[in-house]
């Protein structure tokens, strides 16, 4: 794919790869169709994951294509669950990997995480920032709290700015998506006619969302010392 993985063109210091709001908003959805086919279309279904920037591929179009199967796992269809170690990224994994009875939902956690560094134009976990903007997700559910999500919005790209409250909205959709009770997630297919205006989310949207202890490490997080796991790491 001509056009490399996701992570360079969002995690980034060059204004060579600076992509656009449109780009970035069909990326997301892209993302998004891939997710609810391997979900919800195809039999048995399957769960990546393992959701982040560095799997997703563009082409010359900015296509995005879902890559690296290399962690999936199959749910047949008289199936609800599968029992499984660990796996994925830290940093992408939804909470209910601590007790190993995993859906589909954990790419949808996953997904969450990656539309939220999309739109933000940041790692999850950057060591770099402030200490207290290290964890997206502990300063995305202080700025939804103090409603000022437009803060969030990637500072470095001018037309993400210009269009910063169409990316709130885009942020709403990811907040959905992050929920601590896997229940209470969209299927897929539910966040691409979010993403699409055909649907909107339910009134009295909850940031109930877990987010990381201010001394946690960004390689290894609580959950991956419970379990026996078969993690990926960065590349």
């Amino acid at each position: 794919m001509c056009n490399g993985s996701l992570d360079k063109w969002i995690f980034h210091k060059d204004q060579e790869f600076d992509i656009c709001w449109q780009v970035r908003r069909k990326i997301i959805i892209d993302i998004a169709k891939g997710l609810a086919y391997l979900h919800e279309d195809c039999h048995p279904k399957i769960i990546h994951l393992d959701i982040k920037p560095q799997n997703i591929l563009l082409d010359e179009h900015f296509n995005a294509k879902l890559a690296d199967f290399g962690l999936s796992k199959l749910i047949e269809k008289d199936q609800s669950h599968v029992m499984t170690t660990m796996r994925g990224t830290p940093g992408y994994l939804a909470p209910e990997w601590l007790s190993s009875v995993i859906t589909e939902k954990v790419d949808v956690y996953s997904f969450g995480i990656v539309m939220l560094e999309v739109l933000c134009g940041r790692k999850n976990v950057d060591r770099h920032m402030p200490s207290d903007e290290v964890h997206m997700l502990t300063l995305f559910k202080c700025k939804a709290e103090q409603e000022q999500l437009l803060d969030m919005v990637d500072k470095s790209n001018g037309d993400m700015q210009l269009h910063g409250q169409e990316v709130v909205k885009m942020m709403k959709i990811a907040a959905w998506c992050l929920q601590d009770d896997f229940s209470k997630r969209p299927l897929m297919s539910q966040v691409v006619k979010c993403l699409e205006g055909l649907i909107d989310i339910e009134d009295g949207l909850k940031y109930n969302f877990s987010v990381p202890s201010s001394h946690s490490d960004d390689s290894v997080d609580d959950a991956t010392r419970l379990l026996p796991s078969q993690l990926s790491g960065p590349r």
